[in-house]
């Protein structure tokens, strides 16, 4: 129902092994981005991958999102970014989710915001295709996932930076 009124159908890193799911994305002829799921490897990734082009559609996105290390914290394993791309996709790197701390003590969702630059430079030098971040001009006050967002004031200078970064290395 949803492919009538958008360009990109996102699959959430949880479901990204669901097949069902992969094929009904997959059969709107829409682009099909999936979350890199934080319990796999880049490499699995293959496999989500060939269920939507086995339904016959090549509009595939990958986004990293960082992978599980230990029960409260994510880490971004860079080398990912061009093993997903081995798939001849292209490969988005999701900078503010990839910074979340879930299941802290308060039974709420932390983050590192002051990570992001770091994370969002270190994408671009090793060719991540595009980048995801969350930015809002208050984060505290956010609805969901104020932890990890960028504030809005920081943003033009962090795009700036990795322009420049990408230059350099193109």
């Amino acid at each position: 129902m949803a492919a009538k009124y958008v360009d990109v159908l996102q699959i959430p890193a949880f479901l990204c092994r669901q097949t069902d799911l992969l094929v009904a994305a997959a059969l709107t002829g829409k682009y099909v981005n999936i979350k890199k799921g934080q319990f796999l490897s880049a490499e699995s990734m293959k496999f989500a991958v060939d269920k939507v082009r086995e339904s016959g559609n090549p509009n595939i996105m990958l986004t990293e999102r960082g992978t599980f290390l230990g029960y409260q914290d994510l880490v971004v394993d860079f080398r990912g970014i061009p093993e997903m791309q081995k798939n001849n996709v292209p490969v988005i790197m999701d900078i503010t989710h990839s910074l979340q701390q879930p299941n802290q003590t308060s039974g709420v969702t932390g983050g590192k915001p002051e990570l992001i630059g770091t994370i969002a430079k270190a994408a671009i030098a090793v060719g991540a295709d595009g980048i995801f971040l969350e930015t809002h001009p208050n984060p505290a006050k956010a609805k969901s996932d104020g932890a990890n967002m960028l504030h809005l004031d920081h943003f033009e200078k962090l795009m700036t930076d990795l322009i420049k970064i990408r230059r350099a290395i193109l």
